[in-house]
């Protein structure tokens, strides 16, 4: 089973959301866009600018937590580049 860590990013809210999950990534991103609580309810236009896959889940979370402490928009923004 594959595991990801991945970037979302909404033009109407210019905002970024990193999560890691155990499902696909297109159905997690299903789910983000479709009704629901929680901060990515906000808005229905979330797209994968980015993501990586581990092989368990605590590695996913990790990476999520790691990229999450740095707080920065241009390393996100610098990731997502050299995903490109």
């Amino acid at each position: 089973m594959k595991f990801y860590f991945y970037i979302l990013f909404s033009k109407n809210l210019d905002t970024y959301y990193l999560g890691h999950t155990g499902e696909t990534l297109e159905e997690r991103l299903r789910k983000h866009n479709s009704n629901h609580k929680g901060f990515t309810a906000k808005a229905k236009d979330w797209k994968i600018a980015y993501f990586e896959t581990f092989p368990s889940k605590s590695q996913a979370y990790q990476r999520e937590v790691e990229v999450k402490k740095i707080k920065s928009r241009k390393y996100i923004e610098t990731l997502i580049s050299s995903y490109r």
